[in-house]
């Protein structure tokens, strides 16, 4: 069937995440991806979730942007994002690093703030 439009798309974690590859993205058309799953098994399938996307977004023949927000540091995404730089510029695509922390009660986390 024909591709499916969304705003912001959540990538299956765990076992799931071995389902996402070029066709998800070919199908699944997102302004935003979230990678969530700091665990192992993420850890292991991230490279070629990552590298589905550059694939998949090549063929959506559009100037859409699109913003990858990791909910977790990685020393693949890392590597993924210097080997992949100006492929992902050229495609339209922006990872979303964040440095901001966000305090409420008497906890802090990391956040990051996205706008349609």
């Amino acid at each position: 069937g024909p591709p499916v439009y969304v705003d912001l798309a959540y990538l299956p974690g765990s076992w799931s995440a071995r389902t996402v590859d070029e066709e998800f993205f070919r199908r699944v058309r997102s302004l935003c991806y979230v990678v969530s799953g700091d665990d192992h098994l993420k850890e292991g399938v991230l490279r070629p979730i990552l590298d589905a996307l550059l694939a998949g977004k090549r063929h959506w023949g559009t100037d859409t942007q699109v913003t990858l927000i990791p909910t977790f540091d990685s020393l693949v995404m890392h590597e993924w994002y210097q080997e992949t730089h100006d492929r992902q510029q050229e495609l339209g695509i922006t990872v979303l690093g964040s440095n901001s922390t966000v305090a409420m009660q008497d906890e802090t986390f990391p956040a990051c703030k996205v706008e349609f």
